[in-house]
């Protein structure tokens, strides 16, 4: 099931305020303006604060100096992620399929906090397991390099052509009645997370239901790879929530734009 759209943890909405505005304004804020764009969402400072040192030991932020004081900028590896994340969010690409599987066959991880990192981004990227080294995805992402060679593994790779039926492998892959659903319950919640936002509302407020907006909908790079529509079911529940999203998130983002540029100076 979806995530509940009421509640987002301080290192989930920092990566969410990086990739939705922060990015497009150079990657970087002071932690005084990281403390107050977290407050519309409930997000205290001391909690705003162990995100971001835990995000710098993880290698997605840097300290750096700003005229308004100390902060935190992008690192490569964030943009990165960031960028991969947008494509899928609100397509800023053309997310094309021209028939073929990238295959990732790794070589055997034994330790185990290495094996569940490598799953939990693989996934992220959008490739399903097929078994504990064979990992299929409907494209090659733009991070797989780094990810790999961060964690030291080699992988051979292939650009294949399935003999057989695709939505046959698609079905052993990925759980489509549960994406599905999932789909069907953000769709939901999001209908009732808009309605509650009065006409006219203060720019901070139209930026907490924006970004829990997001925030709901960002969870779906962990389950959604992105199939191309032919290979999913006749009357897909992710067409018609990606349509409501992306009309509310539009029509949300100028007064959230608007809080975000307020806050940063």
């Amino acid at each position: 099931m979806a995530a509940k759209l009421d509640s987002v943890h301080a290192r989930a909405a920092l990566f969410d305020l990086y990739g939705d505005h922060l990015r497009s304004r150079g990657g970087q804020a002071s932690v005084a303006a990281l403390v107050r764009l977290m407050k519309p969402l409930e997000i205290a400072a001391p909690a705003v604060r162990t995100a971001v040192s835990r995000m710098v030991r993880q290698g997605w932020l840097r300290p750096i100096r700003l005229p308004q004081g100390a902060g935190y900028g992008v690192t490569p590896k964030c943009v990165r992620r960031l960028d991969e994340a947008a494509l899928r969010i609100y397509r800023a690409g053309a997310l094309t399929w021209h028939g073929r599987w990238h295959v990732i066959v790794l070589e055997p991880v034994r330790e185990r906090p290495r094996r569940e990192r490598l799953r939990a981004d693989l996934t992220f990227l959008g490739y399903a397991s097929l078994s504990e080294t064979t990992w299929i995805g409907p494209r090659s992402s733009i991070e797989l390099d780094n990810l790999l060679e961060a964690e030291e593994v080699r992988a051979d790779r292939f650009d294949a052509a399935l003999e057989g039926d695709p939505r046959e492998l698609v079905s052993r892959a990925w759980d489509l009645t549960a994406i599905g659903e999932a789909y069907e319950h953000w769709h939901a919640d999001a209908v009732t997370l808009i309605s509650t936002l009065p006409e006219g509302a203060p720019a901070d407020q139209v930026f907490a239901t924006r970004s829990r907006l997001v925030h709901g909908w960002r969870n779906f790079l962990f389950r959604d790879p992105g199939l191309p529509p032919e290979l999913l079911p006749a009357g897909w529940p992710g067409e018609k929530a990606r349509a409501y999203f992306e009309q509310e998130a539009a029509r949300l983002l100028p007064a959230a734009a608007a809080f975000v540029d307020r806050e940063l100076n």
